[in-house]
This record gives C-alpha cells, sequence and structure tokens, in this order.
C-alpha cells in the first residue's frame, strides 16, 4: 500500500497487503465524504438558469407571490399544518449516496420535492442530466451549482414555487482542506441562505457523529455551519432546525467482503476493538430525515443517530463476515503507530511543499475512522458511549453482508471518496 503519490518517493508499506489497506481505509472514510450515485426515475422539472428548454412536471407548483429580488411572505400558518403535498421541499446533495434516498423518502411521502442537483453527478461526474432526471424520479429536478449562491437563488427562483423547507446531505467529495470548507460550510450555508430568501422555515442538515471531537477540518467546517444555523433559530422564532448526527453506513463497512469470501484475512488496527459503531441503513437513515421534516420532537435539536442492534467492533464484524461465508476467522492486525509514522512524516513535508496539505489531511482522516468509535462521545469519561447513542430502524449489519455475498458491491461503490 502506498499512502501517497508515486512522486512523492514514499511507500509505508509494500507487499500483498496493498489491496487489503486500499479496501479498509477507503470503508472507514466512506461514511463522511461522499459522492453519490443515484437510482432510476423519471423526468419531472429540469430548471436550467442559462435559458436552454426545461421540462415540467404534471404536479401542480404554488408559484412565490413576491418579486424576484425581496424575501418571499410566508403564512403565519405553519407548514406543519399542512398536507404533504402541499408542502415544498428543497433537498440539496440530492444525488449523494444518502441524497438520493432522501428524495425517495420524502416523495414517497408525498412530499413536493425540489431536488438540487449538478449537471453533471455521481461519481466523476458520469452522470448526465438525462440520467439525473431519470434517477429522480418524483422529484421536481432543479440544476444548478451549491457553491455559488447567486446561481443558487437564480435557480430556486425559476422552479416559481416557495420553499417550506431545506433538507441538507451536502458532504465533501473528498475531505480535503478547501473541499471540506467549501462544501461542508459555504455551498451549506448557501443552501440556508436560498432557502430562507424564498421562505423556508425549517432546516433538516445531515452530519456526522465524528464533530463531537472534531480533529479534522470537514469536522470543524460541519460544526462552524451547526453554529451558525442555531444562531438562526435563536435570532427568528418562527425558524427551526434539525441537526442529524448519524453513526456509520453500511456502505462504510462493506469494503472488506469480498475478501473475506475468497479467503483473505479481515484487515483491522490494534486488537479490533478501537472503532466501533451503531451502522445504519441508507434507507433508515433516509427515514430518520424525512421525519425530521414534520415531527415537533426533532424541533431544534442535535440527533445522533445509530442503527438497530449492539454496537459493532472491527473484530465482530469480520468474526460476522467469516461466519456468514463458513469460514474460520483469519485477521490481519495492523499497529496503529505505523499512520502515525506516516501522519507525522507528512506534516513535516506540508511546511515544504504547502502542495500536500491535503494528502496530510487524508492521513489524519485514515487515523481518525481507524481509532475512533462513532458512538456517543462522554467528554466527562473520555470515553465512548454505545449505551447512550440512539437506534433507529430495522435494517442490520448481517443482512446487509449476506446481501453483499450473494450480489456484491454494486450501487455502493467507493469512487472518488477513495483515499489510498
Amino acid at each position: 500500500m502506498s499512502l501517497f503519490s508515486p512522486s512523492s518517493g514514499l511507500t509505508l508499506l509494500q507487499s500483498t497487503k496493498d489491496h487489503y489497506f486500499r479496501q479498509l481505509f477507503s470503508s472507514h472514510f466512506i461514511n463522511h465524504v461522499q459522492v453519490r450515485t443515484v437510482p432510476y426515475a423519471t423526468p419531472f422539472l429540469s430548471v436550467n438558469v442559462s435559458g436552454r428548454p426545461f421540462r415540467v412536471s404534471s404536479r401542480k407548483l404554488k408559484p412565490i407571490i413576491a418579486s424576484a429580488a425581496s424575501t418571499v411572505e410566508t403564512s403565519n400558518i405553519s407548514f406543519r399544518g399542512k398536507n404533504p403535498k402541499d408542502i415544498n421541499v428543497l433537498v440539496v446533495g440530492s444525488t449523494g449516496y444518502i441524497g438520493k434516498f432522501v428524495v425517495k423518502e420524502l416523495t414517497s411521502r408525498g412530499f413536493n420535492v425540489i431536488a438540487v442537483a449538478r449537471e453533471k453527478s455521481g461519481i466523476k461526474g458520469k452522470n448526465s442530466k438525462d440520467d439525473t432526471l431519470e434517477q429522480l424520479n418524483g422529484a421536481n429536478v432543479c440544476f444548478s451549482d451549491v457553491t455559488n449562491l447567486e446561481t443558487l437563488e437564480k435557480s430556486v427562483q425559476s422552479v416559481g414555487v416557495s420553499i417550506d423547507v431545506v433538507v441538507s446531505c451536502l458532504a465533501s467529495r473528498n475531505g480535503g482542506v478547501k473541499d471540506s470548507w467549501n462544501i461542508d460550510y459555504e455551498a451549506t450555508k448557501n443552501s440556508l441562505v436560498a432557502g430562507r430568501k424564498f421562505g423556508a422555515s425549517h432546516f433538516v442538515l445531515l452530519s456526522a457523529i465524528c464533530v463531537q471531537k472534531p480533529l479534522l477540518e470537514f469536522q470543524r467546517a460541519k460544526l462552524k455551519f451547526e453554529a451558525e444555523l442555531m444562531k438562526e433559530a435563536e435570532e427568528d422564532n418562527g425558524f427551526t432546525y434539525s441537526i442529524v448526527r448519524p453513526t456509520a453506513f453500511f456502505k462504510s463497512l462493506g469494503g472488506q467482503v469480498e475478501l473475506v469470501k475468497d479467503g483473505k484475512p479481515y484487515v483491522m488496527f490494534g486488537d479490533g476493538k478501537l472503532c466501533a459503531c451503531k451502522p445504519i441503513s441508507e434507507q433508515d437513515l433516509a427515514s430518520f430525515i424525512a421525519d425530521c421534516v414534520l415531527k415537533e420532537d426533532k424541533i431544534n435539536q442535535v440527533l445522533p443517530i445509530g442503527g438497530p442492534g449492539k454496537a459493532l467492533t472491527p473484530l465482530e464484524q469480520g468474526e460476522m463476515l467469516f461466519k456468514l461465508v463458513g469460514k474460520e476467522p483469519k485477521f490481519l492486525k495492523v499497529p496503529i503507530e505505523i499512520m502515525d509514522f506516516a501522519i507525522g512524516f507528512l506534516d513535516f513535508l506540508v511546511k515544504i511543499f504547502p502542495s500536500l496539505e491535503d494528502a496530510a489531511e487524508f492521513g489524519k482522516i485514515g487515523r481518525y475512522y481507524a481509532a475512533e468509535s462513532m458512538l456517543i462521545w462522554d467528554p466527562e469519561t473520555g470515553e465512548y458511549n454505545a449505551e447512550a447513542t440512539p437506534s433507529y430502524g430495522n435494517d442490520t449489519l448481517e443482512d446487509f453482508f449476506q446481501r453483499v455475498l450473494k450480489e456484491g458491491m454494486t450501487g455502493q461503490e467507493l469512487g472518488e471518496q477513495t483515499i489510498f
């Protein structure tokens, strides 16, 4: 395994273990930096601020009663008193790994969903506009650029409806320093500003449970936006928020299924007990996020959430996999100090070569997810608390492993967020 680009001249480990480490680090990292593909769908509305033709849904959209330059005047009656079909929900990050499931869940519940998407979406921008229109079935698709506030506002204006709720599923594509601040903070803030301009009185944010112990740039960026979101609600009692902090996703734990199936060892750091989690499926998480749109017990709350069952360590995950494939457990234990050495060396190189800033950050991200649990952190005890971490849903990691063993990781590709 090479931690760095070939030109750096530094190789951490060189052996047949290369493939194992790539799989392991990728699987730990995927939970928090995601660029995703989306399911199949039929086009409803395509808005393009460049003036090219667009397609309109047969669903009736309520026009906004305000000039484009002014803030939309909303009714004194809370949107929570309306029928879902009359509630307009703006979803940003709609083509992401979780975002696409959120769009599907919201439309299935009858909400009028406006899904903001890039013209080239998916892993490495492989999906065209037509692909996205087909994939986000049931939603009104609005093509825009969330990193540009003016463009985003024009796009939302072009949809021609007021906004009741904004749901942000945005996340950094790679976890790099600049990308984290551009997406996890700036772009997410743009979605708040644009949503508020056109009437939004509630904001649902998909954050991450790991921000409790912020050592990485994307965590600091998320926390900065969380703080500003809370401040917005403090200053305006007509505005509310729900901050969702999920634990690890199933996808983030599936990187070694094929290796174990082929009889190769399961790779873990230390004794395999360093980083426990209560993994949650994308569908269960999407359902929880959709609950946050209307349920008043989730208003102005920070909501850590995990999946059903007990917290699982990497050792227990590996044992589960070996049992499912009917093989004797075989583990490859890697000292965590290997990553500490690599990170220290990279930090030294950054002082000389600033362009290696992201490489150093990637090393820290890998180290974080190799050592830190995705559970509630108790600052008083200095320990993670599995019992205090809420559970939700019905999908289990064991069921996911069984499905992957039969069908492979199709639709669960790690893509651009792969580090090594």
